[in-house]
This record gives C-alpha cells, sequence and structure tokens, in this order.
C-alpha cells in the first residue's frame, strides 16, 4: 500500500483504502502491550531525521499523565514530506496519533504546526469528521528552523517559548508541563498507523518513506522508496535527472554531501540533487548564512559557532584563506548545543569540504569554479 493517496481522503475514503484500525485487539493494559511488541517487531523507526526506534520511545513515555504530540512543523525548506501527509491523508496520521495515544496511555494529543501552514483547513477538517476517544488539540509554532526541534516544542507548549530547552531530561521524561511526553514526527505516527492495520509482517515487506527530491530532476516533489534505496534510485523515482548532477545533498539542510549515487540512504526526510553547472561551496555558504541566522542564540555554538563558520564559508567562496579556520572550528561545534542544530551545520560544512575539494582548490587560488546557483 501506498503512503500517499493521488488525492486528499476524507474519513469514509481513508477507511476503505486503508480499513479500520482493530481497537478489540489493544484493549487494556495487555492490549498496550501487544501495541508497543507490534511497532517493535516492525522495526519502526522516527521519520523526523533521528531515526531513533519508536518502540524505545513509547516505552519510556508510558507513565501516568502523559501526553503526545505530533511534529508537522518541518522546519527544513528541503522538506514538505508532513504537508503533503497532512494535506492528502489527514486521518492517517491521527490514526497514528490515537494509537501512541493509547500505547502511553495519554489523556492528551496535540498535533503541532508552523503558524499559518497551507495544511491547517485540512487538518481541521479532519478533525471535524472524527469522534477519537482522546481529544486533539491543534497549536501553531512559529515559523522558525529550531522552533520544530523536540524540546522547542515542549517548550513552546509549556511557556509560548519556541526555544530548545537542551539534552536532559528528554520529554519522554519531562516534558510538556512536566509531564512525561511522546514526540513524534507525522509521517512517524501514518507509519505507526499502517503497523497496526496491515501487521507488522505485511508492513516491513512492503513498507516505503517518504522524500521530498528537489534540484536538478525532472518531477521534484514528495516520492515514496524503500527503506535503504540508492540515490540513483531516489532521483529515479522523480523522473531522473533533468541535467547532470555533480553531487547530492542528503538529508536537507542538516545533512551530507556525496557525489556516489550508489550510496543506500534510509531515514532521510529530503534529497537535493545539485546541478553540474552550479556551485556547491556557493550553495552551501547560503545554507550556513541562513542556519546562522535561523539559531536560538542561548549556547556557544550557536551564538558564536554558527556565524563564525558561515562567514568563514563566504570567504572561501570570495577566494579569502578560511579553511585552516574551518578546520579548527567545525570540530568544535559537534556534540556543544543545546540542540542538535550546530551538529548539522558541522555535517554540512564539513562534507562540503570533502566533497568539493577541487572547487576549494579553485576559489582559494582566487577563481570562481562553475556559475553560482540561487538556494532553492
Amino acid at each position: 500500500m501506498t503512503i500517499l493517496p493521488p488525492h486528499r481522503l476524507d474519513l469514509a475514503g481513508h477507511r476503505r483504502r486503508t480499513g479500520v484500525v482493530p481497537w478489540v485487539a489493544y484493549h487494556g493494559d495487555d492490549g498496550r502491550d501487544r501495541l508497543i511488541e507490534a511497532v517493535a517487531a516492525a522495526d519502526l523507526r522516527g521519520r523526523g531525521g533521528a531515526g531513533f526506534p519508536t518502540a524505545v520511545k513509547l516505552r519510556s513515555a508510558r507513565k501516568p499523565r502523559s501526553v503526545v504530540v505530533a511534529n508537522g512543523c518541518e522546519g527544513d525548506p528541503l522538506s514538505h514530506k508532513d504537508a503533503a501527509l497532512l494535506t492528502l491523508s489527514p486521518h492517517l496520521v491521527l490514526d497514528g496519533l490515537q494509537l501512541a495515544a493509547h500505547a502511553v496511555g495519554a489523556g492528551e494529543a496535540i498535533l503541532c504546526v508552523h503558524a499559518g501552514s497551507p495544511v491547517l483547513p485540512s487538518v481541521f477538517a479532519a478533525l471535524a469528521e472524527r469522534d477519537d476517544l482522546v481529544p486533539v488539540r491543534v497549536e501553531e509554532i512559529p515559523r522558525r528552523y529550531v522552533a520544530s526541534e523536540e524540546t522547542a516544542l515542549v517548550h513552546h507548549l509549556t511557556s509560548g517559548d519556541a526555544r530548545p530547552l537542551g539534552k536532559s531530561p528528554r520529554p519522554g521524561e519531562r516534558g510538556v508541563r512536566g509531564r512525561p511526553t511522546l514526540v513524534d514526527n507525522v509521517e512517524t505516527l501514518a507509519q505507526l498507523a499502517l503497523v497496526i492495520l496491515l501487521g507488522p509482517q505485511h508492513y516491513r515487506a512492503a513498507r516505503a518513506e517518504l522524500v521530498t527530491v528537489t534540484g536538478a530532476v525532472r518531477r521534484p516533489g514528495v516520492v515514496e522508496t524503500p527503506p535503504g534505496a540508492s540515490l540513483a534510485a531516489v532521483l529515479a523515482t522523480a523522473g531522473g535527472e533533468a541535467e547532470p548532477v555533480q553531487a547530492v545533498l542528503a538529508g536537507g539542510y542538516g545533512g551530507n554531501w556525496t557525489s556516489d549515487l550508489t550510496a543506500g540512504v534510509s531515514g532521510i526526510p529530503a534529497v537535493y540533487a545539485l546541478p553540474a553547472r552550479a556551485c556547491g561551496l556557493e550553495y552551501t555558504a547560503k545554507v550556513l548564512a541562513f542556519l546562522a541566522a535561523e539559531s536560538a542564540r542561548q549556547c556557544g555554538p550557536c551564538m558564536f559557532g554558527l556565524p563564525a563558520i558561515a562567514a568563514d564559508f563566504a570567504e572561501l567562496v570570495r577566494g579569502g584563506p578560511s579553511t585552516a579556520r574551518l578546520a579548527r572550528r567545525l570540530p568544535l561545534l559537534t556534540g556543544r548545543g543545546a540542540c542538535a542544530h550546530p551538529d548539522g551545520a558541522a555535517r554540512l560544512a564539513t562534507s562540503a569540504l570533502r566533497v568539493f575539494g577541487a572547487d576549494v582548490a579553485a576559489h582559494a587560488a582566487g577563481g570562481r569554479c562553475r556559475v553560482p546557483e540561487r538556494v532553492a
């Protein structure tokens, strides 16, 4: 079964397509155990980018007075898969949200999207059709890159301030208003619903992941690919190369550049195919400037480190001697921030220096390697 239908489904259409969640099989505490065991048997992992085992998160949040949060904010500009889900198949997400709430015994469920998101009409229309046991509240989150990080969501839902809280305690221990909180990406919840609707074995045999493909492809957009598909196969699903591709950014703005299209990828939300005529260093410099501007400015790596490496990359593009400074600074960012925002920027910059080594040499010599391309 494909995840995305060709057009938006109302509740009746959704149930004709997928069936009704077999709640009777998961009644009571024993049923909650069976539900989590089914998720573990399916080896379902988070689709927000981290790839953490969903069953482990369910078990950690299974405490009295727990809360479930569906993260549909999708802060990465290259990713549109969550918006596609909430627009075309909102009931699949809501089924998964109810199942997650049941698994952890939550009495409160919150669906978070960015303020003014175009998915809101679809979400509200879907909620109006349902009569779920656990009521779902929709919260609009500020349109900032780090506001969709899970502890930033928890902070916003508690205090109205959408900044990351740090790495400890995790939301499963103390989250919204101090209560144990499960935060899952909306695609993770849709996949959870498919696990229960199809059964773990059938799900594992037929599973697919949503990936947003942009750049030099013939049909940019959200595609479905099997886990571990090669980058070449992912690009083929989007119609293939529209022009020669020199490298691919796998994982969005906090991902890795690679020129190896045979590499298998799994768990990533977005792929950008960089045309051969474009300069990967210039593209990376613009992304790093964006990431520096979008930081929460509450820890040293974000406040000082991100602007520094963005400035270094801008200088590199202009032909300045900044590669030595980058070599010193990039390792200092990883693992030291209140969230993983600096880690993603360091990963992006490090991979760019490696993959575009010839361009680094050309720029350092005072030349410009290729025609610049605007960041999409």
